[in-house]
């Protein structure tokens, strides 16, 4: 029985990786042309109308984020499949960067993917975040990361609904959300 258990999950993890790798039409930056490490004199990034990037060392970060969440963000890590809090939540509001607090997605764009992390199909501003080339684990896939303070998101992929075509497949340790405040 034990077997068949381990068996399966190897399966579904293979699943997710092969789903993972149909990226291919999605606009992104290789590492060294990011300049998601890089800014100007006055703490802008180039390219972005984010007022400040936010740095800390690894220790730091350490300090102020929970274990998963450090290791999922700065560790490039993943949390598992259907484990996430934000899987299956489906309330009105905000998704923002848990380690720096940055408005990253609307629950206006959140779809149900069946993959086992919350998913959307676009971000609130394109200049939140920044994609990047990721070749980990032998395959090539999008890395979405935040753009003000660096944190691993997830991955996207070009398999997502209209009107845009993709799926930003978020770890849900890498959001914290905010609820849309009650109409009067």
């Amino acid at each position: 029985m034990k077997i068949v258990v381990l068996s399966f999950f190897v399966f579904l993890f293979a699943i997710t990786l092969i789903a993972c790798n149909k990226d291919k039409s999605i606009t992104h930056v290789s590492p060294k042309d990011s300049t998601l490490t890089e800014g100007n004199s006055k703490g802008k990034m180039k390219g972005s109308k984010m007022e400040e990037k936010v740095v800390k060392s690894t220790d730091e970060w350490k300090k102020v984020l929970p274990k998963e969440t450090f290791c999922v963000m700065f560790e490039k890590e993943t949390e598992r499949a259907f484990s996430g809090k934000y899987d299956k939540f489906y309330e009105n509001g905000i998704y923002k960067c848990a380690a720096c607090g940055t408005p990253l997605f609307s629950s206006d764009t959140k779809f149900n993917s069946g993959s086992g992390w919350p998913s959307f199909f676009k971000p609130i501003s394109e200049d939140r975040i920044k994609n990047i080339d990721d070749n980990s684990y032998g395959m090539h896939r999008i890395e979405v990361v935040c753009a003000k303070c660096g944190g691993h998101l997830g991955h996207v992929f070009d398999d997502g609904p209209k009107p845009t075509g993709l799926r930003y497949c978020m770890n849900s340790v890498a959001l914290n959300f905010e609820k849309a405040k009650e109409k009067n």
